[in-house]
């Protein structure tokens, strides 16, 4: 009788312990995902940024491209608007906000899956909450470039015309003015006045240039899997803004040309591989996809 009492007391104590392993595991799950959702809420602090100076990929890419004296970016480039948009995308994603749809069982291709809305909490951007609530309430979902081209205001469709973000860059400019990284000029260029942001904290963008660089020189991994998602979103941005030439002129011949070789090496990978390797981000090799196609 004492016997059978110990076994059962035994077993009980077993499912006891059972039952709170395995809440414990869900509470970790759910903490993991949580922090997967948050992880691209806040920039890193090894830099001593403050808050007010963690800046968006959209804002980076801006800041890169712009001129320091200037405050505008080259009339000649004709691809920020669009590689700007892909920003917007990749940052919700690394917000946890977007993802793609699942591939499903034929696997579909990153350009044909749509974007899905994950969570529509505000991001406190109003670039992205505006993209976001857009993404959110559009029925049938659309894809990756069709995103791009409906927020650039690329589309011949006049019934989607609703969808363009308008003036990105001066509001982006706005933004960064706001966190003292720029300040607010007039210029006259003979016809016509036009409001300029020339740089006024060069410690943040030598600190962004110097980000860029050390990730394909000092900092180099030779593995995109192990490279700092936002850092490598970053570069492949910014190339297909066609600012990343900017972070690597001040450079001496033989860095300048190892770090544009290594960049290569980045631009050469194929979106669909990389993109189906544990923890990628799908909608970034999408956006990649994208601009590469």
């Amino acid at each position: 009788m004492t016997s059978l009492t110990q076994r059962s007391s035994g077993l009980v104590q077993r499912r006891t312990e059972a039952i709170r392993s395995a809440a414990a595991d869900k509470e970790k799950e759910s903490a993991a995902e949580e922090d997967e959702a948050r992880r691209g809420e806040e920039e890193d602090d090894d830099t001593g940024d403050s808050k007010e100076t963690r800046l968006t990929l959209m804002e980076e890419v801006l800041l890169l491209g712009l001129k320091d004296r200037e405050g505008y970016t080259s009339f000649w480039n004709d691809c920020i608007s669009s590689g700007l948009r892909g920003c917007m995308l990749v940052e919700l994603a690394l917000r946890g906000r977007l993802s793609l749809e699942p591939c499903g069982v034929r696997r579909k291709s990153l350009l044909s899956r749509k974007v899905i809305c994950k969570s529509d909490a505000p991001t406190g951007d109003v670039l992205l909450d505006e993209a976001l609530k857009h993404i959110k309430e559009t029925q049938p979902p659309e894809s990756v470039q069709s995103w791009i081209e409906l927020l650039s205001g690329e589309t011949w469709n006049p019934l989607k015309l609703h969808y363009q973000l308008r003036n990105v860059r001066e509001r982006l400019a706005k933004n960064l003015v706001e966190k003292g990284v720029l300040t607010t000029e007039k210029q006259n260029f003979l016809l016509f006045d036009m409001t300029t942001h020339p740089l006024t904290n060069s410690t943040i963008k030598q600190r962004l240039v110097k980000k860029v660089q050390d990730s394909v020189l000092e900092k180099w991994v030779n593995d995109p899997q192990r490279m700092d998602k936002r850092v490598l979103a970053l570069i492949l941005l910014a190339h297909s803004s066609d600012v990343l030439e900017n972070a690597f002129a001040p450079l001496q011949d033989e860095q300048y040309d190892l770090g544009m070789k290594r960049v290569h090496t980045l631009l050469e990978l194929e979106p669909e591989k990389e993109s189906a390797k544990p923890s990628a981000n799908e909608l970034m090799w999408a956006v990649v996809a994208a601009f590469t196609k």
